[in-house]
Order: structure tokens, then sequence, then C-alpha cells
């Protein structure tokens, strides 16, 4: 008789367990997510004033005397489930410092607001969608004797669009050492807007503080190109953030004239190496900046909040710009799925890692981002709310939450992570009931209709 698959034999043994309901319990309360942390411990519920126990609960009482819960990966290709979670807590963060809700006013809306896009610099000639790719009506070639242009009109999705039309001539010391100052970069602009937005109101620059103050969302994005580049909500607010009107010079004329002349100026100096020398790395020149305005007239609020979040939670290797993973030896690199293109960053990454004026960059230890060093999302505090936030909402609509009097104490210790090959099969089912029935909410199921516009890429 021929004999079950491991998997099948395994998902049979799980629903032959007596304990088999509640472990589908515990799936279920974690979404199915894929990659479950084991907890084993207990928690117990005290009276503030008596001492009473209120409530008590204990992982000996649960299938193999553990609890399940989510492992809060927010990239789609280790956990959709999770991934899912996150786009939906990602979208709300970035809506409510478009529209208010989650404790900030909705005045928010009236505020001077951009949805701005930063891109790197050309680092060497590219394949590119469409006409971009047609060679120069000159026929030019480089020095090592290559067109620089293919003659082919390119897809969007072709394998070719992004790639070096020389990978002798690309410049992957650059590419990769842009990617390293990349955060460094975007805080010298928020700086330098701040400045130009006090100069212009004919403030001293130090006082700007004051009287008004910039808030904002960015998230980072892979080009084809495998170079980041930025897309952020900026917002000006009263010195008291949400709760505070702009004063009455901050208008969205102001910030953009500031946004771009501070795009255009703000450059980050890279630290002196002899097999580099010393780089002055800038914002590229395609610079977009689109008021986002309350009567509707520009990008939909909705559509931001949904574009940021859907490419939150997408990972490098759903990308094709990198993996999921660090990289801690060459062979790694060697045999990660990736383009040649991206490859040759990798290797630029090790190469560049070594050398001990580059050490305190930890270029090595972010092979597989590409040398970029930052979050995929991060926005300033006065933005709107946090991610905390929202978590702990969501356990109050739950019925997760404490009584604001009661003593907690909680002893919990890990002991393991993941699924066998059975109950990996039956939660990803559930997760898949679960996203179908309407967990996630509608809005970000709308991220996957597009994007509200934005630079070329």
């Amino acid at each position: 008789m021929r004999q079950l698959p491991e998997t099948d034999r395994d998902a049979i043994r799980l629903a032959q367990d007596p304990n088999f309901p509640r472990w589908l319990e515990q799936i279920t309360a974690t979404g199915g997510c894929a990659h479950p942390v084991h907890l084993s411990g207990s928690t117990t519920t005290l009276d503030g004033t008596t001492g009473e126990i209120l409530h008590h609960y204990d992982t000996r009482h649960e299938p193999g005397e553990r609890l399940l819960v989510r492992c809060r990966n927010r990239r789609a290709s280790v956990c959709p489930a999770c991934s899912r979670l996150h786009a939906s807590d990602t979208f709300h963060l970035v809506r409510a410092g478009l529209l208010g809700g989650k404790n900030v006013p909705a005045t928010v809306r009236q505020r001077p607001r951009l949805f701005i896009t930063l891109t790197a610099p050309s680092f060497g000639p590219v394949h590119r969608a469409g006409e971009q790719c047609r060679p120069r009506r000159d026929g030019g070639t480089c020095e090592h004797s290559r067109s620089l242009g293919c003659g082919t009109v390119h897809a969007p999705d072709a394998a070719a669009v992004g790639r070096p039309l020389c990978p002798d001539c690309y410049d992957y010391t650059a590419h990769v050492l842009w990617h390293a100052h990349a955060s460094k970069l975007w805080d010298r602009f928020v700086i330098d807007v701040r400045r130009r937005l006090a100069t212009s109101a004919g403030l001293v620059q130090s006082h700007f503080a004051k009287h008004a103050r910039l808030s904002f969302a960015r998230v980072a994005e892979y080009q084809k190109r495998a170079a980041v580049h930025v897309h952020a909500v900026v917002r000006l607010d009263g010195p008291n953030g949400p709760d505070d009107q702009p004063p009455a010079w901050g208008t969205a004329e102001l910030l953009n004239d500031a946004v771009r002349a501070s795009a255009r100026r703000v450059l980050v100096h890279t630290p002196y190496s002899p097999a580099a020398g010393e780089l002055a790395l800038r914002w590229g020149a395609q610079i977009d900046a689109r008021p986002l305005r309350a009567d509707g007239d520009g990008p939909g609020d909705d559509a931001v909040a949904a574009y940021v979040a859907k490419y939150v939670t997408k990972g490098a290797s759903e990308t094709g710009t990198g993996t999921d993973h660090p990289l801690t030896t060459r062979a790694e690199i060697e045999s990660a799925p990736v383009s040649e293109h991206v490859r040759t960053l990798m290797r630029t990454c090790w190469r560049l890692g070594g050398l001990s004026e580059y050490e305190p960059l930890r270029i090595r230890a972010w092979a597989h981002t590409l040398g970029y060093r930052g979050h995929i999302l991060t926005k300033s505090r006065a933005y709107s709310t946090t991610y905390a936030a929202l978590r702990a909402e969501r356990a109050h609509h739950m019925g997760h939450t404490d009584a604001p009097e009661a003593i907690i104490e909680r002893h919990w210790r890990y002991v393991g992570s993941g699924h066998t090959p059975g109950a990996a099969l039956l939660a990803v089912g559930i997760a898949e009931d679960l996203a179908t029935n309407g967990e996630i909410t509608g809005e970000v199921r709308a991220s996957e209709r597009g994007r509200p516009g934005a630079a070329s890429e």
C-alpha cells in the first residue's frame, strides 16, 4: 500500500488528538500565523486592593503545555497572516496622520500636507521600460565599447529593467555607500526643511520649534535598479503637534518650496577611504511633491495610506532586491536567488564592509538589504498614533485588557516556534479563511489596486 506523505500523516495525527479542538482555537487566535512563537507559563490577575485572585491562566492545561502567539513578522514572504495584520496597522497609523482618528484630531486634514518622493541619484545608465531604453541618436558607447542603449522597448516587468547597460561602468561602490547613508541623508533633509521654513517666515532658525512642528511618516521602497527611494507624508503643525494649528505663514506652498529646495541642497560626506575616496551623497534629480488637499483635488488620503501599507509588508525577496535574512558568509551571497546586478551589490557590501574606515557602518551585516540600514517605515513622534497603541486598542476590543486597579503577575518563557508539517498546512487554510471572511480591513485590500503616483522609477 502506498504510504501517505509526511504532511498528510501529521495532519491526520493532529486531527485525531483529543486536544485538537483547543489547538485549532489557538491557531485561529493567531490568525493562522505561519511561524507562531511557543510560550510556557502563567498569568495571574489580582485585585489591587484585596489581593483576591480575579483570573489565573496556566499553559499546563493547553495542548503540549504551551500557548501559541503571533510571530508579528511584517514580511508577506515570511508570514502572510501577520503581514496582513501589520499592513492593517500601518494603514491606520498613516491614515490617522492624514484624516485624524486614533486620538489625532480631524483638523489635521486642513493642515499643509505633501506626499513626496525622493529618489537615489544615478549610479550609471540602466535598462528602462518603454521609450527610455532606446539608444541615443548619436549611437554613443561607453569606455568599454558598450552601447548606451539596447534598442529594445522593454515591458515594465521585463527582467532587464533596472540592470546596468554596462556593469563595468556602474558605480556599485557609490550605490552601496548611498544606501548606508540614506537614513542620515533623510535626517539632514528634515533639519534643512525646518531651517528653510524658519528663514522664509523671518524667524531665527533655532526658534522654529516655538512656532511650528514638521511631522512625517516615510516608507522606503526599492526601485527596479535596486536603489532605495523614499515616499513620505509631510505635515506642518503648530508647536504642540497635531493638537495645535500651524502659524498663519505656514502654507502648503511654503512647505512645497522648502521641501524641493532642501532635497536639492542637502548632502552627506562618506568617511575617507583609500579605496573609494570621499563621496558627497545627495538625493537624485527626480523629486516629486504633491499637495494633499482636503477638497480631494490631488492624491487621495486613503490611497496614500493604502499604498504605504501595501509596500511595508514586502520583503526583499519579493521585490528581487535582496533576501529577507542576513548573509553571514560570502558563499551565501553566491548562492542567493538574485540577479547578477543584485549579487554584485551584495559582493560590494562584503568588500566595503571589510575595510576599517567603514566598520562603523556595519555594511556586511546589511548585505542582504544591499547596504540600506534604515527601517522600512519611520515616523516623527507627533505624526500620529503608534503600533503599540494600535495593538493595545485591538486587545481592548477583543476583551484582553486588564482591570485598571489589577495587579498582573506574569511568568513566561520561550519554548519554541513554528509548526509541524501537518500543522503548517492547517494554519495556511485557517489564514486564508480568515482573510476571505474579512479579518483584514477593506482599506488594506484596496491597497492592492495601485499607488497614488510618484516620481519615475
